[in-house]
């Protein structure tokens, strides 16, 4: 009976039916696409971050800034040697240390043993600027015309006579190229700067080559130098091998040469050094405590957490993830509670209009109950429909995002903290040379995915929006009593 009564009111009432249902699955599918968005937010900063930070790698220790010397230069310098020839080509490598700022190699494995450490990988960052060129030596000349020439002070000009030698010719011509090299623990490459990256050519470094001449280039680095596995070049006078071509995980990559710990420590003499010491937790949310840790018992050390590293995000990146995470989810509530409200008037004003129906069903022998029965299940599969049309247009709004994945940008800027973190690529804080904070720009797709947590939550609200329009309803129904379907007869 109920049942039958059931589907022959909703067939009969088509249209209130209909849009009570279109006000409740606008409302679940404006949530669906906010919470579809802010999870592609969060996808995207998690891009950024791993780009600096390295896979699996909760945060990174540093040195402490500290103020230069007195008296120590920190520009670049190059020193040639002086040869007699007339055309001389000279070349020169400078290797720094990014940050200028470097720690122990001992201090790798006292972090590793503090409490909540899983691992601890060290790294060294380094800046490398290659001069080539060639100085061409001038002439001497001395004129012999007649003109006048001018005296010097206590002199006098004098006509026809010979005067003082001039350097003609000469000059100089050379080129600058900056790159960055990382030096790899190459018995730990699942943690660290080497981490982001897929081997797309040739092979990885393997355990025994801790001190071998072999070097690692990222793919836009080998295209613009065209390297190939198996092409060499030279840093500071030692040939390294190219032994496999690597690809970043994100769209941007900071570190065009990877080389193991021992071969980077020795171009920078930086011996038993690292610049960078990359932690992963035991476990994630112990991530704050662990920091504390480290700061308590390692002095002269700063600890960079991804929480520290995100505040620093900015962009149209950042931008629309405050909208999304502020303004959309109040926006959500609040459609949501409308559509909740136009329900709920709706069927109310439906129960109105019925008097006759509920009167005559009550004079019959239907207790309240039953008649308020019958309109919290009307509403119920209002509200079922209303949650799978609302599903539909989520999933179909999640979708365009996916399809135009717009480009979001993000500026990474400094966390103030004085090391900084930025990682060997030094598009981070702190990566620059002399320990200056340095900033990069990349730009990430946006897609909007929707997890099954995301449905669970549509489906409740529905069953939600029909409860609460099925309970306003079926309470001004129970109101009614048999007198007045009488009272409606004209």
């Amino acid at each position: 009976m109920f049942g039958i009564y059931l589907k022959r009111e909703l067939g009969r009432r088509k249209k209130a039916a209909l849009v009570i249902a279109l006000g409740l699955a606008l409302g679940i599918a404006l949530v669906i696409t906010v919470n579809s968005v802010s999870a592609g937010m969060t996808q995207a900063q998690d891009k950024v971050l791993k780009s600096l930070y390295g896979l699996g790698t909760d945060m990174t220790v540093t040195k402490a800034q500290s103020a230069p010397q007195a008296g120590s230069s920190q520009g670049p310098n190059f020193k040639f040697g002086a040869k007699a020839s007339g055309s001389s080509k000279q070349s020169s490598d400078r290797v720094m240390t990014q940050g200028g700022q470097a720690l122990s190699s001992s201090l790798v494995g006292k972090v590793a043993a503090q409490q909540g450490v899983s691992a601890a990988v060290g790294a060294i960052a380094l800046n490398v600027t290659k001069v080539d060129g060639s100085f061409t030596q001038g002439k001497a000349k001395t004129s012999t015309s007649g003109s006048a020439q001018q005296g010097g002070p206590g002199g006098s000009g004098s006509g026809g006579g010979s005067g003082q030698p001039q350097v003609q010719g000469g000059g100089a011509s050379f080129n600058v190229n900056s790159y960055s090299v990382a030096g790899v623990d190459v018995t730990d490459q699942g943690l660290g700067p080497l981490a982001t990256s897929k081997i797309t050519s040739g092979r990885t470094f393997t355990a025994a080559q801790t001190n071998a001449k072999v070097a690692v280039v990222s793919s836009s680095y080998a295209k613009s130098k065209k390297y190939k596995v198996g092409s060499t070049f030279k840093v500071s006078g030692t040939t390294y091998t190219v032994i496999g071509i690597a690809t970043p995980d994100s769209s941007e990559s900071t570190t065009d040469v990877f080389l193991p710990l021992k071969q980077a420590q020795t171009l920078a003499g930086s011996k038993n050094k690292v610049t960078t010491i990359y932690v992963k937790a035991t476990d994630s949310k112990q991530i704050a405590a662990v920091k504390k840790t480290i700061q308590k018992n390692i002095s002269g050390t700063t600890v960079t957490t991804s929480a520290d590293l995100a505040s620093t995000v900015s962009g149209s990146l950042s931008t629309a993830s405050n909208l999304a995470a502020g303004v959309g989810k109040w926006l959500s509530i609040a459609v949501l509670a409308a559509a909740f409200l136009v329900a709920a008037l709706l069927t109310s004003s439906a129960v109105s209009r019925r008097v006759r129906e509920f009167g005559t069903l009550k004079a019959l022998g239907w207790p309240s109950r039953k008649v308020t029965r019958q309109v919290v299940g009307e509403s119920m599969v209002n509200g079922l429909i209303g949650g799978a049309l609302g599903i539909a247009l989520g999933l179909a709004a999640a979708y365009a995002v996916t399809a135009i994945s717009p480009k979001l940008t993000a500026q990474l800027g400094s966390t103030g903290g004085g090391g900084g973190m930025g990682g060997p690529g030094g598009s981070g804080p702190g990566g620059g040379p002399g320990g200056q904070s340095a900033s990069g720009t990349m730009q990430i797709a946006l897609t909007a995915p929707v997890s099954f947590t995301t449905i669970a939550l549509a489906v409740a609200l529905a069953v939600t929006g029909g409860l609460i329009a099925g309970a306003m309803g079926g309470w001004r129904a129970s109101r009614m009593r048999p007198a007045d379907a009488l009272r409606s007869v004209s």
